[in-house]
């Protein structure tokens, strides 16, 4: 749609490091760079390499064995090992000045319910980071454009959906 995050940075010329299948899941626009990855150790490393080499811009990164490998198979053990593993791998990541950390997901796929579907319930969003009050609630956001439009505002641009909550978990404001 015309107002993507993705085109809105490309025409900010804010670099947008792919990591994982996000370039294919948005035909590659606004993607200045990307790399695959096998499994979600891989995306994890990849992301903690990107932040070394990439000094500014958006890494947007898909954990794919959540979907692939967890949910669509109903293995709640292997969903819930996966989760712990990215629990764990949380402090390592090098956060500096004023990077958002936004975990989200752009469906649900519960592994305890019959169903090797996509499934209905919310997705989470936690967002964490250096200038972030803790503990801010989020509550129950009506779009996911919402996360979209916060990352647009921090890199000073909007797109045409959502509402921002960048305000509401910025330390100072």
């Amino acid at each position: 749609p015309h107002g993507m995050l993705l085109d809105r940075l490309a025409e900010q010329h804010v670099p947008v490091y792919s990591i994982g299948k996000i370039s294919d899941i948005f035909l590659e626009r606004g993607i200045s760079r990307h790399v695959k990855t096998k499994n979600n150790a891989d995306g994890m490393q990849k992301t903690v390499d990107a932040m070394g080499e990439q000094s500014a811009g958006l890494i947007f990164v898909n954990l794919v064995d959540f979907d692939q490998l967890y949910g669509h198979r109903n293995d709640v053990n292997g969903y819930a090992g996966a989760l712990e593993a990215v629990d764990a791998w949380i402090p390592s990541i090098p956060l500096k000045g004023a990077d958002l950390l936004v975990f989200t997901a752009d469906h649900g796929c519960d592994p305890t319910t019959p169903s090797t579907d996509h499934s209905r319930e919310y997705t989470p969003l936690l967002v964490c980071g250096n200038r972030v009050k803790p503990g801010v609630n989020l509550g129950t956001r009506a779009t996911l454009a919402d996360i979209g439009q916060t990352v647009a505002e921090n890199f000073g641009t909007r797109i045409g959906a959502g509402v921002s909550f960048l305000r509401d978990i910025q330390k100072g404001s």
